[in-house]
């Protein structure tokens, strides 16, 4: 369990760093940020957001028709309440991991295009800048719903082992056969049929 959050958080972090991208740019540049970011070195850029963010509503879309399943389906059924992991404890993994993606695609977006790269201090101030509400929002909306899919994964599982069907093995009776070893032509013979003297009184 602990290896799919860690890959749930790797993969929501990155769709958070295409995100805080964005806001970088456009902080920077104003309205000059959508043509630099679709031209040039930047030219994947467009593609690569849409289908990151597409990727993280589907996600949210997946949740919320989970958590509806499993109240329809669970009524009734009472798990362990799971309590949903800090606000900080998200964002930090979050942010880091974002800020992390988004220097890497600068420097290797400025190594693609021939041109110098950034400073440390410009890609760490504008990485803050695009990167930190990004993954803020991000920690608040799956803290949110962290603990309601958890709970409702654990309130399916219980409705499917309730419906497992169950298998009973009841003994089994067999009666005792008989069985006659004595010699037909004996058995075919019945007491008024025995020869013998008669029987005079």
């Amino acid at each position: 369990m602990r290896r799919g959050r860690v890959a749930i958080l790797a993969g929501l972090a990155v769709a958070g760093a295409q995100a805080g991208h964005l806001i970088a740019y456009q902080v920077r540049f104003g309205a000059a940020a959508q043509q630099l970011q679709s031209s040039g070195a930047h030219a994947y850029f467009p593609t690569g957001v849409k289908t990151a963010l597409g990727l993280a509503a589907l996600a949210l879309l997946m949740s919320l028709l989970l958590i509806a399943v499993a109240r329809a389906a669970a009524r009734g059924v009472r798990v362990r309440t799971v309590e949903s992991p800090s606000y900080l404890n998200l964002l930090a993994p979050l942010f880091t991991v974002q800020l992390g993606l988004f220097v890497a695609q600068e420097v290797a977006e400025a190594v693609i295009a021939g041109t110098p790269v950034a400073s440390a201090a410009a890609l760490m101030l504008w990485g803050t800048i695009g990167q930190l509400p990004a993954a803020a929002l991000l920690a608040a909306a799956l803290r949110r719903l962290w603990s309601r899919v958890e709970e409702a994964v654990g309130q399916l599982r219980a409705v499917a082992q309730a419906w497992r069907p169950m298998v009973v093995s009841a003994p089994v009776a067999f009666a005792p056969v008989r069985v006659d070893l004595s010699p037909r032509w004996a058995a075919s013979r019945s007491p008024l049929t025995r020869r013998g003297p008669p029987h005079f009184s």
